[in-house]
Order: C-alpha cells, then structure tokens, then sequence
C-alpha cells in the first residue's frame, strides 16, 4: 500500500491547507455572489408563504439553482494530487468505508455514522449515475495513509455511485473535531464510477459536508473515545473554520437525526454543475 512519511497533523494542516490567494478570491467573490442569491432565496420563501403553492414552488427552485461552495481538498485527500492515489485501488468502491481494505483489515471505530448525498444538476434534476469519493478523519483527528499512527491504513475512504434519484449512502464513524476544524466530510463528484477510479477524472465539483454542533458535542462528550475533540469544538466556531467560516456551512450543513447509542443519520441535498471542471484543491477550471 503507498505511504507518504509521517508528518504531525496538526503542523500539516496548517502548512498545506491554504490553496493560495487565487483560490480565495474566487470563492469568497462567488461566496458573497450567492450569499445576495440566498438573501433574494429569503425574501422569496417569505414571498411565498403569502403567495402559496405557486410561489413557494419558484422559491424551491431558486434554492435548488444554488450550486454547493467549492473547498479545499487537502493537505489528505489521498486522490494523487498530494501522495497517494486510493481511487485506484481495487475495494475502494463500497458503501461501508469504516474498515481499511487490501493489506490490512483495521476497522476504524467510533459513533456510527450513515452520511446520504444528495446530488442535482441545474436544472434541478438528480444526476444519477455521479460518483462520489468520500473521506474524513478517524475519532482521534487522524487521516489514514498520511497521519501519524494511520499511514499503513485506508479506512474512512470510499466511493458510491449515485442511484436513479441522486443519492449515495456511506456507513461510516462520526468524524473527531481536530484543531481548527469544524466537524467535517470530504468530498469529490465524478460524471461516472469510471471517472473516479481511472485516476485521471475529471473531478466535477470538491467540497465538504459540515456536521451540526449539538450532535457533535454529544458524541465528543460520549465514552467512544474522541479524546481531544470536547476541547477543539470549544475552541473552533463556524465563523472561525478556515473552510466554513465565510458562510457558515449554508449549503453544506447536513441534518442529522439519531442519538450517540443508536448511531446517527445525515443528509445532505446539494446542486453540481455536471460541466464544471475542478481541482481536488476545490477551484474551479472551468464552467
């Protein structure tokens, strides 16, 4: 199995994870772009409850057009562009991703997790057939393949193509708050499990699933063992995160039902520009 050299997590962080200044300014200028959309969204809802059916259906629409954020991949994406390549890899495609596959069978422990995308185009329609490669950290913060402890392991990876209505499901862990990060999912759309697992792309949209902060503490504060993730998530806000800070995880907050013993349930609906072109980094290329 590829391995990188061991390297302190938190110090990698926050060498790698700035994608440089274009980046930046091409996702805060369509940031604030959508945040105006989203405020119109707002009136239109408001519109809507007094207009009725007619007018709650447009005010739908409108949120639907609203394409999800574009993110940072890195510093562990694990897709080639900064180490390994698990994408390629025979057994990354399944549904349950909380054990390593290949050389070692490590199961990853922790709250159980099931996390559903939801993926639609444009024009509002679910884009079946999509893949999505999925990645997150295990209960101690750590990134199989890059993070000290985890190098030799694959677990809390994995890609699911997207059934006739949009959706992909992953059984997983709940992810640990690590230090100056929101609870958080990565991932990456394909037009096609092809696409995915070719290693060559292309990737259609990179962006991350943003976990609520009540569950969150709940779990952190859970026997299971998220040793340090009480104190990150008390020292980290969503205005804070380097990722959702801007915009508060609007288009990316999953809803999660469910409780620390029996596991929780997420979901997360989003909108792709099937035609858009993106680096694992999460800048767009082109539209």
């Amino acid at each position: 199995m590829p391995q990188v050299p061991e390297q302190d997590n938190d110090a990698y962080v926050r060498e790698v994870h700035d994608k440089g200044l274009a980046f930046d300014l091409g996702t805060m200028s369509r940031r604030r772009m959508l945040g105006v959309l989203g405020g119109a969204g707002a009136l239109a809802v408001g519109a809507g409850a007094l207009l009725g059916s007619s007018g709650q259906a447009e005010a739908a629409a409108a949120a639907c057009l609203a394409e999800v954020e574009s993110e940072t991949a890195g510093p562990f994406p694990a897709d080639g562009s900064n180490g390994p390549d698990v994408r390629v890899l025979n057994g990354i495609v399944r549904s349950d991703i909380r054990s390593s596959f290949g050389t070692s069978t490590t199961v990853a422990t922790g709250v159980l997790l099931q996390f559903s995308l939801t993926i639609n185009n444009l024009a509002c329609a679910p884009l079946a057939g999509a893949a999505v490669y999925a990645w997150h950290c295990d209960k101690l913060g750590r990134y199989s393949l890059y993070s000290s402890g985890a190098t030799t392991q694959n677990y809390l990876r994995g890609i699911q193509v997207a059934d006739a209505t949009g959706k992909v499901t992953f059984t997983t862990i709940y992810p640990a708050a690590y230090t100056g990060r929101w609870p958080h999912i990565h991932f990456e759309v394909y037009s096609s499990l092809s696409d995915a697992t070719s290693g060559a792309g292309p990737i259609r949209k990179t962006s991350q699933i943003a976990l609520p902060e009540a569950e969150s503490k709940l779990v952190y504060a859970s026997s299971y063992g998220y040793t340090g993730s009480t104190a990150n998530m008390r020292r980290t806000s969503l205005s804070s995160d380097m990722v959702f800070g801007d915009d508060l995880a609007a288009r990316e907050m999953a809803t999660l039902t469910g409780s620390v013993a029996a596991g929780y349930v997420a979901n997360l609906t989003i909108t792709v520009n099937p035609s858009s072109t993106a680096l694992s980094g999460g800048q767009r290329l082109s539209a």
